[in-house]
């Protein structure tokens, strides 16, 4: 009983994140397009270490995800992730963990050893590892987990004693072993050291083998996308394989949210995506899941929340602003979407 009013009280306090207003260029707007209607007990807290896709340096996606249940985060993701902590911590984002802090190290600090427990990585791509990377000098010992292709491509081209440091238990000598490599097998689940959360991997579309990743704890289950494609683009069918596997879960599970990205608007054309998604392709997307789901009812329960917007130098409204009002033009289904913001802290 204790844990259910510490959860109930925890999602009062915090649940006002879900809709927060942030400056870009001197444009307001609304970072969540609905609000959830769940009055399910909440069952995991999402933090935004970072938001965008492409060149914003410290502001490149990554992703904290724990079980309420526990103190212990998975990283989804690294494109930042000193910076991001320091903002989520300004934002108050870790402010209701309850363990003592660790006075020998900074509040960073405490948070990146004390409560990052693994880190979870889509794929190669620099904007998706750069926070991992710098950090590592000063980071613990904790596991990468990856598809194999994925951490091969991060030995090859990171962890090589050329672009940096060989600091994991595998590759080119000295390996410094402070990160146990670990390949995760798509469409297997594995636990998650150091946390009471399991992974099931999928493939995703994209020019460097990306990946999907189903996260679940007991019968909550949270989903978080690296780079993809749409499947009418990249004619691989790769996002169906997913849909179909949610929809099967969802008989006896809860399907709190999802991390997915939208890169660009509507205006960027199909040959110029690279393994990206828009509102368009995404509606279209969701559209096939939600045809999947037996209980239509559970959809607006679902909070999607969309990652990885390319930040513009371009003068004009901001590929945010425009994202959000396509998104909300285009949902005739009931979807819960909220755009992610760097510090934010949300409940589900």
């Amino acid at each position: 009983m204790l844990k259910y009013i510490f959860g109930f009280l925890i999602f009062s306090a915090l649940s006002a994140c879900s809709t927060v207003s942030v400056k870009d260029n001197e444009t307001e707007y609304n970072t969540a397009i609905g609000r959830s209607k769940s009055s399910a007990e909440p069952a995991f807290q999402l933090v935004t270490l970072g938001d965008t896709g492409g060149i914003k340096d410290g502001n490149l996606s990554a992703f904290l995800l724990r079980s309420l249940e526990e103190e212990r985060y998975v990283a989804l993701d690294a494109g930042s992730i000193v910076n991001g902590i320091d903002v989520a911590l300004k934002e108050g984002a870790f402010d209701t963990l309850k363990s003592k802090p660790d006075d020998n190290l900074r509040a960073n600090g405490n948070v990146l050893h004390n409560h990052v427990a693994a880190y979870l990585i889509s794929h190669g791509h620099l904007d998706h590892v750069a926070g991992l990377l710098v950090a590592s000098p000063d980071d613990n010992n904790k596991p990468i987990y990856a598809l194999k292709s994925v951490n091969d491509t991060m030995g090859a081209t990171y962890f090589n004693w050329q672009a940096w440091a060989n600091f994991t238990n595998r590759g080119l000598e000295p390996k410094l072993n402070k990160y146990d490599v670990i390949d995760l097998t798509p469409q297997h689940t594995s636990s998650i050291e150091g946390t009471n959360l399991t992974v099931t991997p999928f493939s995703l579309s994209h020019p460097l083998e990306s990946t999907a990743f189903v996260i679940e704890s007991d019968n909550d289950m949270f989903v978080y996308f690296g780079d993809t494609g749409p499947d009418d683009v990249e004619k691989e069918g790769k996002l169906s394989v997913i849909w179909r596997y949610l929809a099967q879960q969802m008989r006896s599970k809860t399907l709190r949210g999802m991390v997915i990205e939208v890169s660009f608007d509507n205006s960027r054309p199909d040959n110029l995506l690279f393994g990206h998604l828009t509102p368009k392709w995404l509606m279209q997307e969701l559209t096939r899941f939600y045809e999947l789901v037996e209980d239509k009812s559970q959809v607006p329960d679902i909070n999607i929340v969309i990652s990885h917007i390319k930040y513009s130098l371009k003068a004009g409204e901001s590929p945010r602003s425009v994202i959000s009002k396509e998104l909300n033009q285009a949902n005739k289904l009931g979807f819960n979407f909220i755009i992610a913001t760097q510090g934010q802290s949300l409940i589900f």
